[in-house]
């Protein structure tokens, strides 16, 4: 364990479930989890907390969780993630002049020249929550990456930032949420950037790719290409709009609408045999119900294809429709929709997968956690990561665990003159009675530290060795009767991806917000 590093805390507020995840960095530079808890979400509106008292006993309730599973962690301070209809952009431009002797262009200038775009004029009700630095230009050379302008000879430094603002009544809502759990937020990022972190790899950077982040309140979009990202949407259509058209459409209970959508949900009507049913039970002197699992398939198709459509309309507007060689990325809880897959692949006329956060997280936890639905949450942690790489605060000590206290010699000295005698021959720290004993004491003491030294490290790889990649399950056969709420199990695409450096990129393009309860006409 590399202890010195610091405990990163991820607290993904959604619309349906709230979700707080603890990771530390390993020797290998992947993040081993320490902790996990979650529970179910009350009184966030898409991605908006509305109700301050519903959604703090909620991440209470995820904090409790987490505590439960893992009573050595102290949680005080978290990484956040933004979404909602909220969620502005705009362009801006800057300028710094470079003064020092040697006219070269130093890490404070160009951190001087980010800090000085937080005081760009925005809407009154907003506030800014990023500054996302795009390209530079070194006396009217370049385009330049921020990490190649550092050491160019120059004596002016320009730069395009993204700047990306949030209303400020939700920000606070928010911060309200969370400080009455005795939590403080170390910083907020957006969703849709912390799911890329989580799923996306080097390559699929390179190559241009879309990720599609299902969320319960908001479908999220990022669109990356040449290396650079380009574009980010957040869409307020997602897993709740798909529970309440099935409620309507079949006249069933809201609670019997979202299991409906977790056990039988199939995204392509095609797929599904007209003569299957589900059977709903009676319900206060109601007669029992039979629900074409075909009529189920075509009323979340259609919210699918009304999602996926708008997603069309972004790339056709980026003209990268037939230039995202590396294709679709499908995330979040909605991505495990069965054939949700291909319907992707049918309507934006691409290759895609589902995208699982295995490459990143080690551990005993990794496996209970390696689901799209905790892709926002762990892409929070590796956030955490980047400022800490990039020492970006000066402290990340607020998160800690109880270490065990280990034997020390005042317990040897309260030991009785046997068990000292043995205790202390066994760590060098008091001479043995005779030289018999020291003969074998010595040897022992010499094949007993090698065995435990190979033991312990063949546990330590075994444990922190990067994992493989899960083995892909397929669904044998289905109970097509209402019972007990079971997790449905990811199919998982086998992929060899490195670390995933995202935060750092070129980023372009506008933040593409649709509001609530618009339906836009898309030619």
């Amino acid at each position: 364990m590399q202890e010195q590093n610091p405990i990163i805390v991820g607290l993904d507020i959604g619309t349906t479930k709230i979700v707080a995840i603890a990771g530390r960095k390993t020797k290998y530079g992947k993040i081993e989890i320490l902790g996990h808890g979650f529970s179910n979400s009350s009184g966030v509106n898409h991605g908006m907390v509305l109700n301050i008292d519903e959604c703090n006993k909620c991440i209470d309730a995820a904090l409790l969780d987490c505590q439960e599973k893992n009573p050595d962690l102290n949680i005080k301070e978290v990484y956040v993630g933004v979404a909602g209809h909220h969620i502005k952009s705009l362009q801006t431009s800057g300028k710094r002049v470079i003064q020092n002797e040697e006219e070269v262009v130093s890490r404070k200038d160009v951190e001087l020249l980010i800090k000085e775009q937080y005081k760009t004029s925005i809407h009154p009700g907003d506030q800014i929550i990023d500054v996302i630095a795009q390209e530079f230009m070194v006396d009217n050379h370049g385009p330049f990456l921020e990490k190649e302008v550092v050491g160019m000879s120059a004596t002016d430094l320009l730069a395009n930032f993204h700047i990306i603002t949030a209303d400020k009544a939700a920000i606070k809502n928010i911060n309200r949420a969370v400080t009455r759990s005795e939590l403080s937020i170390k910083d907020f990022e957006l969703q849709p950037l912390a799911s890329a972190a989580a799923v996306m790899s080097p390559e699929d950077i390179e190559m241009g790719v879309a990720i599609i982040d299902i969320g319960g309140g908001t479908t999220d979009l990022a669109v990356f290409h040449d290396g650079i990202i380009k574009h980010t949407a957040v869409i307020p259509r997602a897993g709740v709009n798909i529970t309440q058209d099935i409620k309507t459409g079949l006249g069933v209970l809201k609670s019997q609408a979202e299991l409906m959508k977790k056990k039988f949900g199939v995204a392509l009507a095609d797929e599904v045999s007209s003569n299957t049913f589900i059977s709903i039970p009676s319900i206060r002197g109601h007669a029992p119900k039979e629900i074409s699992v075909k009529n189920l398939a075509n009323i979340i198709q259609a919210r699918m294809e009304e999602i996926l459509e708008h997603v069309q309309h972004q790339l056709r507007q980026l003209n990268l429709e037939d230039k995202l060689h590396g294709g679709v990325i499908l995330t979040g809880g909605g991505s495990q929709l069965k054939h949700l897959r291909q319907l992707t692949e049918y309507k934006l006329n691409m290759a895609a997968r589902i995208g699982f956060p295995n490459q990143h997280i080690v551990g005993e936890r990794a496996k209970e956690l390696n689901q799209p639905m905790f892709a926002t949450c762990l892409g929070l942690i590796l956030r955490g990561y980047d400022d800490v790489e990039n020492n970006r605060f000066a402290s990340f000590s607020a998160n800690s665990m109880h270490e065990t206290m280990s034997y020390t010699s005042e317990v040897v000295e309260q030991s009785t003159d046997d068990a000292q005698q043995e205790i202390a021959t066994l760590f060098g720290e008091l001479e043995p009675k005779t030289e018999a004993v020291e003969e074998v004491s010595s040897d022992m003491v010499q094949e007993t530290t090698a065995e435990e030294a190979a033991d312990l490290q063949e546990e330590m790889d075994a444990l922190f060795r990067p994992q493989g990649d899960p083995i892909p399950e397929e669904i044998v056969s289905v109970d097509h009767t209402i019972k007990e709420e079971e997790e449905p199990k990811p199919v998982i695409q086998k992929r060899t991806l490195g670390l995933t450096k995202i935060f750092g990129a070129v980023k372009n393009g506008v933040l593409k917000v649709f509001e609530d309860g618009d339906d836009i006409e898309l030619k």
